[in-house]
């Protein structure tokens, strides 16, 4: 199926201080010598956005958030609407990631919710979906991710740019890895999902892959049927390794 151009990000989670941004400087520099056969983007905890979109400025490498606001504005202590993330400087922002499913209690609604609101800033949602392990040893992998489509993914998206991320819970930050098969039967079953969900008008938006990606497996999985990217998490951090992954796809 014709897919879009392949987007890699990077997803900081809590990491990374002003010093941080001297990677951004070497990705930078690469990208430019060697222009990547993808879009770049990297997604920094909220206090570094405004500072890398200045040092990403005029270059391949888009910023994003790693969540935000349902709503647009109010009393909400803490929190981040889209239109801050778009204001410092974001193009896109990560929303359902399964830390934030499961550490924050957010549910399918909730993250549609905020997709609108993504939306509605101007910003480029990347949903993410996933199983557990203990749902995948029942063979419930396809119907979890299934469901979550279904009720995660807005219909305001359709004709709009987004990305659906597909991560299986059990396989971020643990080193575990599905088998290329698995990855391919799940991203079918999204891609089914989506176009059920939302028509066939989104037969190219990118599904990306996350969980454990790292340079020496990243071209593999980038060459599976389906697979139109990565959500990369510590592999990230360091502008080389990040690299790697980027000249994989």
């Amino acid at each position: 199926m014709k897919q879009s151009v392949k987007l890699v990000a990077g997803n900081w989670k809590m990491n990374g201080l002003g010093a941080s941004l001297t990677e951004v400087e070497v990705l930078r520099a690469a990208l430019e010598s060697e222009p990547a056969a993808c879009r770049v983007a990297l997604c920094p905890p909220a206090t570094l956005i405004e500072r890398m979109a200045r040092a990403a400025a005029g270059s391949p490498i888009g910023v994003g958030g790693q969540d935000c606001r349902a709503e647009t504005h109010g009393a909400f202590t803490g929190d981040v609407s889209a239109a801050m993330l778009r204001d410092a400087g974001a193009t896109l922002v990560i929303l359902g990631h399964s830390e934030r499913r499961q550490g924050h209690g957010e549910t399918d609604l909730l993250v549609s919710a905020k997709a609108e609101a993504a939306l509605g800033a101007g910003l480029e949602p990347i949903v993410c979906v996933g199983e557990t392990l203990q749902q995948r040893e029942a063979g419930q992998a396809v119907d979890v991710v299934r469901s979550q489509i279904m009720a995660s993914l807005p219909l305001v998206l359709a004709g709009r740019d987004f990305a659906v991320a597909y991560e299986p819970v059990w396989a971020i930050g643990t080193g575990l890895t599905p088998t290329l098969e698995q990855i391919e039967e799940v991203h079918r079953a999204v891609r089914a999902a989506m176009i059920e969900r939302l028509g066939p008008g989104i037969a190219a938006t990118p599904i990306l892959y996350g969980g454990s990606v790292k340079p020496d497996n990243a071209a593999e999985i980038l060459a599976v049927p389906e697979v139109g990217g990565a959500l990369v998490g510590g592999a990230s951090l360091r502008g080389a390794d990040f690299l790697g992954i980027i000249r994989g796809a």
